[in-house]
């Protein structure tokens, strides 16, 4: 991420483990998405993991990323993994998708 301009749109992906499911992370994440702007998706991964991608201003997404490494009140994140993509353009809104398990 070489360009810093705080309207250039970039991609990320988040993975938090910890105490994030049952406590109302993913409400969380979506209204916070909404409220910066953010277009993506949120879902629960596994047992003790949530997973999102969210594309918007630079900016944005640097207040997304401490939003969802901090969590809700009840949360309690013990890892979370990031990485940044190419922007697709292609999503819309923000949601919550459902969950994903693994066998």
């Amino acid at each position: 991420m070489e360009n810093n301009n705080p309207n250039e749109i970039i991609r990320v992906h988040i993975w938090v483990k910890g105490r994030v499911q049952k406590v109302g992370f993913r409400a969380h994440v979506e209204y916070q998405a909404l409220q910066l702007g953010i277009f993506g998706w949120v879902r629960n991964f596994d047992h003790d993991c949530v997973e999102t991608v969210g594309e918007g201003k630079r900016q944005s997404i640097a207040r997304f990323i401490e939003i969802v490494k901090q969590g809700p009140s009840l949360a309690r994140v013990d890892e979370a993994k990031i990485e940044y993509e190419e922007p697709t353009g292609e999503l819309s809104g923000f949601h919550v998708k459902k969950a994903f398990y693994s066998i």
